[in-house]
């Protein structure tokens, strides 16, 4: 048995990597650029590189790693293959088998929000639950199911995808996905700010988002100073979250909810619009489901990564 794991978090713009002990201890972290040229045809060779280059850099073996888990952007199945990976550019191919083959070292690979779930129940806002929903509120919405433990996947690894639940019938403009009126769409940094910016246009409240920079970041900023208009976007944006989050309940039951990326930095108010919203529209078994917020951060892909070779 290896005494270290490598976890790799593969987003659009950067690799997160880090190195750990078979106890989850982080003792190395680092990030190389994503190269999405040629369809990405250099990420894992990039990925395989950068873990040779710390494995010498650190004097470690062969025989000393138990294996890689990677996180990436798309559904995965138990065998590795990605289905597709829009923002990257790749097609249908096994990433284990592939990455594997460059480094010497046994691979796992699961979708990237699944990837983060693992590691929030790990080691982060999910601690003392086995099932859990984590909902990566990011450029997009992730969403990583963990029931009893074990990752659902589903059949082509699109289990989770909780981003593309269909909540808006009158939208006109299209979700990355190629659909009209997906969650995402409106709980994503991207969608909050496409909200704020329809609030903006359809009313002449005086706001302080006039004044600047239109982002999740701002909107929430403007919540917690008690800007009326931006409280109306909040509402919206918990509104479309909570239902979307009472509907996932009645199929898979969590013990918790764990709010995570960058749109979580705004904290417990956060909550209080998706709760209020999520209670009203959900089934009476599942009421007491406890909402967290995430504490790994950017690291949960990593960790959830060497949670993967260790389960």
């Amino acid at each position: 048995m290896g005494k270290y794991v490598f976890g790799v978090d593969l987003g659009g713009t950067t690799v997160k990597m880090g190195l750990f002990d078979t106890d989850g201890n982080v003792s190395d972290k680092w990030e190389i650029v994503t190269d999405k040229t040629n369809n990405g045809e250099k990420i894992l060779p990039d990925i395989a590189d950068s873990i040779k280059g710390k494995m010498t850099e650190r004097g470690i073996a062969a025989t000393d790693v138990c294996g890689v888990g990677i996180g990436v952007p798309g559904p995965v199945d138990s065998k590795g293959v990605i289905y597709k990976a829009a923002n990257l550019g790749w097609g249908v191919f096994n990433v284990s088998e592939t990455l594997g083959g460059l480094l010497g070292l046994p691979v796992k690979t699961g979708n990237d929000a699944n990837v983060a779930a693992l590691g929030e129940m790990w080691k982060g806002g999910g601690v003392g639950y086995s099932s859990i929903v984590a909902v990566t509120l990011g450029t997009g919405v992730g969403g990583g199911i963990i029931v009893d433990g074990k990752v659902l996947a589903g059949a082509t690894g699109a289990g989770g995808e909780i981003g593309h639940i269909h909540v808006e019938d009158n939208e006109t403009e299209k979700c990355g996905c190629g659909n009209k009126g997906c969650l995402e769409q409106y709980s994503s940094a991207t969608g909050i700010t496409r909200l704020a910016n329809r609030f903006l246009a359809s009313s002449d409240k005086p706001s302080v988002l006039r004044d600047g920079e239109v982002s999740a970041k701002t909107v929430f900023d403007a919540v917690k100073a008690g800007d009326e208009l931006a409280m109306e976007i909040a509402e919206k944006f918990g509104e479309y979250l909570g239902k979307g989050l009472a509907s996932v309940a009645c199929v898979v039951n969590p013990e918790a909810f764990v709010i995570g990326g960058g749109v979580s930095k705004a904290g417990p108010v956060l909550i209080d619009y998706i709760s209020k919203y999520y209670l009203p529209n959900t089934f009476h078994g599942d009421r007491d489901v406890k909402f967290c917020l995430a504490t790994l951060g950017n690291d949960a892909g990593i960790f959830g990564a060497a949670r993967l070779v260790l389960e």
